[in-house]
């Protein structure tokens, strides 16, 4: 009797797989007739009950998936079915988490209906996945000059500005201020100042998608991304012990400009003064 239940078992997986085996091969050929018909949301669905179903075929349909994907998306497009197309890709992503030219196609769709912020990752994370993509690293760059403000780049070239920051910091790090919050860090500057002038603690906020992934790069390249903790946020939203374990003994901020008044730099350094640096006795 155990033996007869044993090969019941085995005759019923042979024909589950049987049975899988089957239906994969049948959606495979629907899949190739749709495109032929240039029927590319059917085309779409039926490659995503194969690769749900065998996703040991996932390297040997990738091209054709994508090819499929980016047709059906055009069409949602220009339905305007922005909802379907933005469901499509991140059905894609869950099955091609790290392929570059997915992520880039998303990027370019984001880009287009003005979400330049959320673009910039997936552009960046294209690039990241693939340092070579010049598709990816043009549009990352044709982004980054949507939104980085060309004062950045002004500021930063400003050896006489830097140097009048890098010793205001230092001498307050050297009088005792060891915890410092650097608010809307940008390229992070002022936060590898705090560090490197000797502070034991530095955390720093960026609003911004794209400042803050670069600061993360920026900080990677000068080894110091385990040495300041960077908090992708609004200086307001800071919360302790939630993002920060206490008050802090420094604030330091870049974002005095000539729009001072318009970054809202004056609210947010009150809420700093009042939640988050230490006051003095």
């Amino acid at each position: 009797m155990p033996n007869s239940n044993a090969k019941f078992r085995c005759n019923h997986r042979g024909g589950r797989e049987a049975g899988r085996q089957e239906l994969v091969s049948r959606s495979l050929q629907s899949a190739q007739h749709c495109l032929e018909d240039q029927d590319f949301g059917t085309a779409y669905a039926h490659y995503l009950l194969v690769l749900n179903l065998a996703p040991e075929l996932k390297t040997s349909v990738k091209e054709t998936f994508q090819f499929t994907l980016f047709k059906w998306a055009e069409e949602l497009d220009s339905l305007a079915r922005i909802q379907d197309l933005f469901n499509c890709y991140e059905q894609a992503l869950e099955l091609y988490p790290n392929d570059e030219v997915i992520c880039n196609s998303m990027g370019e769709h984001l880009f287009r209906m003005g979400f330049r912020d959320e673009a910039a990752g997936y552009f960046h994370k294209a690039v990241k996945l693939n340092p070579d993509f010049a598709d990816a690293k043009e549009n990352f760059y044709r982004v980054a000059n949507w939104l980085v403000e060309r004062w950045h780049f002004i500021m930063l070239n400003d050896a006489k500005r830097n140097l009048t920051y890098l010793k205001a910091i230092e001498k307050a790090v050297h009088s005792g201020c060891k915890s410092v919050l650097d608010i809307g860090t940008g390229t992070g500057i002022l936060s590898m100042f705090a560090k490197k002038a000797g502070a034991s603690f530095v955390y720093a906020c960026e609003l911004s998608k794209t400042m803050y992934e670069l600061a993360c790069d920026v900080m990677a390249a000068n080894n110091m991304e385990k040495e300041i903790k960077l908090l992708h946020l609004k200086s307001l939203e800071l919360e302790i012990p939630k993002h920060i374990p206490e008050r802090v003994s420094l604030v330091v901020t870049e974002t005095v400009d000539a729009g001072l008044f318009g970054e809202g730099i004056v609210e947010s350094l009150v809420h700093a003064w009042e939640h988050l640096l230490l006051q003095p006795k």
